[in-house]
């Protein structure tokens, strides 16, 4: 009969129930959350904080009994160097349940369970406000130097190449003046008048001595 016995036998035997509440452990302590049904994540989590509270003191004695559970020295290995570190200061209450829905396939109602110290949307005081910071910094350094390269426009030798004006010789071809030689036209034209007004004194000359002859 079943009285007092609160153990979750969840449709296994007592080695196989073992074997697999160990593996789901070592996935945790690997991968810091993990995805399962709410009752096996009910059970999980019974099985692992008494392993927690173990990795705070880091004796040779406390880790052959955590390897007695998990039976992955890889895992005691992360736990004691890594995790215990974390949430050393935590009494209790290492990890939470978060309900996922049901399952397509039997419906099966799913859960998330996770460490607390290693969610950085509920934890406000985790890395990630750091990195943030950090990310903050590099836009500052890429902003200065983005104000720093931009004198490289000040540069530009577009103003200087301006002096395209001074290249201009229009004023230098403004030998329109040079068309002086309008003057000497002038002056051929006063001869041709001098000379026409020659010969008609000649002619006047000549007809003034035929009419003296004739008389």
């Amino acid at each position: 009969m079943k009285h007092g016995k609160k153990i979750a036998r969840l449709g296994r035997k007592t080695a196989h129930r073992k074997y697999m509440l160990a593996n789901m452990a070592s996935s945790l302590i690997e991968h810091k959350s993990i995805n399962t049904t709410v009752t096996k994540a009910k059970a999980l989590k019974r099985y692992i904080e008494p392993l927690v509270t173990k990795s705070k003191n880091d004796s040779t004695h406390n880790r052959r009994i955590v390897f007695r559970s998990l039976r992955n020295k890889y895992a005691v290995t992360e736990l004691f160097r890594n995790i215990s570190q974390k949430i050393g200061d935590r009494p209790g209450g290492y990890t939470r349940v978060i309900k996922l829905g049901n399952r397509l396939g039997d419906n099966a109602s799913m859960a998330l369970i996770e460490f607390v110290d290693y969610n950085s949307i509920y934890n406000p005081n985790s890395d990630s406000s750091k990195k943030k910071r950090r990310r903050r910094k590099k836009a500052s350094k890429t902003e200065t130097s983005a104000v720093e390269e931009a004198p490289a426009v000040e540069e530009a030798p577009a103003v200087e190449e301006a002096p395209v004006v001074e290249e201009a010789p229009v004023v230098e071809e403004a030998p329109a003046v040079e068309e002086a030689p309008s003057v000497d036209i002038d002056n051929n034209e006063s001869d041709v008048n001098d000379s026409s007004e020659g010969s008609i004194e000649n002619n006047q000359s000549g007809d003034d001595t035929t009419k003296k002859n004739n008389n």
